[in-house]
């Protein structure tokens, strides 16, 4: 399927490792221009490479923390100043730290809430004038199923990610006239690295292994695996596509089966 986006660019936040390299990786063979960042200028640099001798096209790679307001100001100008716009945006960052609600104190959640709701939020005030004056615009939002079916001892993420929802739902409706879509995407249990964060997490709680906990992750899904990176980078490669143009408000989860409800 041609996705049209040869003559796209495309900006995706933390990119150096996970689903955000994973989609980063998957635009580039899809043939757009492509901008990365990361807050570890050393693993963005290795991150770029791999996309190179994947796709034969070297990304930029622009360190920044999306967390902090100057540092997206700094990623969006360094973007526009390489290819004079920005038409696909994939918001991303690392998931907040796991715990009960007495875990984590007023420096938690406003930590919290920079890294995953202000992120995203700045990162769509810096793009969005452009694609208005170009009316033409993609905004993929990478949240969690956490959105619709809540994960015990996720408190930060079940409660920022939601309002990232809020955040994309209202806005979607504001810019759809302007030819913009946005959506979001929810990964299930992934094999990632913060699949491994979460299974040591829980182990150090309960006092069972890492695999174990892995194991029973499984158990939950009915595909009866957790899902690759590269499956939730495919669905939003055709978000970021022109085939895409009349899917906008959605937030489609990509899980194997795990979330129970019926919408």
């Amino acid at each position: 399927m041609e996705l049209g986006l040869g003559n796209k660019v495309a900006l995706v936040a933390a990119a150096s490792r996970g689903l955000g390299f994973a989609i980063a990786a998957e635009l580039a063979r899809e043939g757009a221009s492509l901008v990365m960042c990361s807050r570890n200028g050393a693993s963005l640099e290795r991150a770029a490479q791999a996309i190179a001798a994947q796709t034969g096209t070297l990304p930029v790679a622009i360190p920044a923390d999306v967390s902090r307001p100057d540092e997206v100001a700094r990623l969006v100008d360094g973007a526009i100043a390489r290819f004079g716009r920005i038409d696909v945006l994939v918001t991303n960052a690392g998931g907040p730290p796991a715990g009960p609600f007495e875990s984590h104190d007023a420096a938690a959640w406003d930590a919290a809430f920079r890294l995953t709701l202000a992120s995203a939020v700045e990162l769509t005030r810096r793009v969005l004038p452009g694609m208005k004056d170009r009316r033409w615009g993609r905004i993929i939002n990478v949240t969690s199923i956490a959105v619709k079916q809540p994960v015990d001892q996720l408190i930060l993420s079940n409660s920022l990610r939601a309002a990232v929802t809020g955040f994309a739902r209202t806005l979607a409706n504001e810019v759809a006239a302007f030819g913009i879509t946005v959506n979001n995407v929810l990964p299930g249990y992934t094999r990632t690295e913060r699949i491994d964060e979460l299974a040591a997490a829980r182990s150090g709680r309960e006092g069972i292994s890492a695999d174990a906990v892995r194991a029973e992750f499984e158990r939950q899904i009915p595909a009866g695996r957790l899902g690759e990176p590269q499956e939730l980078a495919a669905l939003t490669a055709f978000l970021a596509s022109e085939r895409a143009a009349y899917i906008t408000a959605q937030s489609i989860a990509v899980d194997g089966g795990w979330i129970r409800s019926l919408v």
